[in-house]
């Protein structure tokens, strides 16, 4: 009887007791891109303290037993003709489209790959005040296809760290694909945009009115 009565008041406790959600998923989005745009806090800019160096870029990716370092992922996810893969992860061969300025590209070693958002440019927008672990993690961001893309070193150069209010791609009609990539990253990682930069995202929005922007928020 007393056994059996203590099983029931602790049962009634553990009933009791605050259920602990899991912490919910992060959600995909798709808005058209002036919305996504006026999602993006407005904010003046700072290049106070970065150096490069600051985010750890190029670490063993995604899956650290196979060789290949982030760059090496990208071009082989990136690949119009998939290239050979050797020893150490060394690529040969293989094609690649720079959507920048509508070029191929035949063999790795013409590529850059450019982070969307230029590592300075995140650090002007609040990237400045993360750990390093999240300015990594930036840095190597493969869970959105749009955060590092292959394209010729010459317009990789030419962009540099420029932002869309100084700096479009050559190829003018990939401006709505270039703004919706350009937003969607700045969105995942929750960094702000300059009033120059919003403009210009903005008069690219009127231009491109059935752009639309996909986004998931980094972990």
């Amino acid at each position: 009887m007393i056994k059996n009565l203590k099983r029931a008041i602790t049962a009634a406790a553990v009933a009791l007791l605050p259920v602990t959600a899991s912490p919910p998923a992060h959600a995909a989005e798709t808005l058209p891109l002036s919305a996504a745009v006026h999602q993006l806090e407005t904010a003046d800019e700072s290049r106070e303290g970065y150096t490069r160096n600051k985010f750890r870029h190029w670490n063993t990716g995604q899956n650290p037993s196979d060789g290949c370092n982030t760059r090496n992922e990208v071009l082989i996810a990136e690949a119009v003709e998939p290239p050979t893969v050797g020893p150490g992860c060394k690529l040969t061969g293989g094609t690649w489209w720079s959507y920048y300025d509508a070029t191929t590209v035949s063999g790795p070693s013409g590529l850059d790959i450019d982070h969307m958002v230029p590592l300075a440019e995140a650090w002007d927008s609040g990237a400045s005040a993360w750990t390093a672990q999240r300015r990594e993690a930036y840095a190597n961001d493969l869970g959105a296809p749009t955060s590092l893309v292959g394209v010729t070193a010459r317009s990789n150069r030419s962009k540099s760290d420029q932002d869309p209010g100084t700096w479009m791609p050559p190829a003018g009609d990939v401006h709505c694909q270039y703004a919706a990539e350009w937003t969607a990253t700045k969105l995942r990682w929750n960094l702000a945009i300059n009033p120059q930069e919003q403009a210009e995202l903005l008069d690219l929005a009127e231009q491109c009115p059935t752009t639309e922007v996909h986004f998931e928020p980094a972990p």
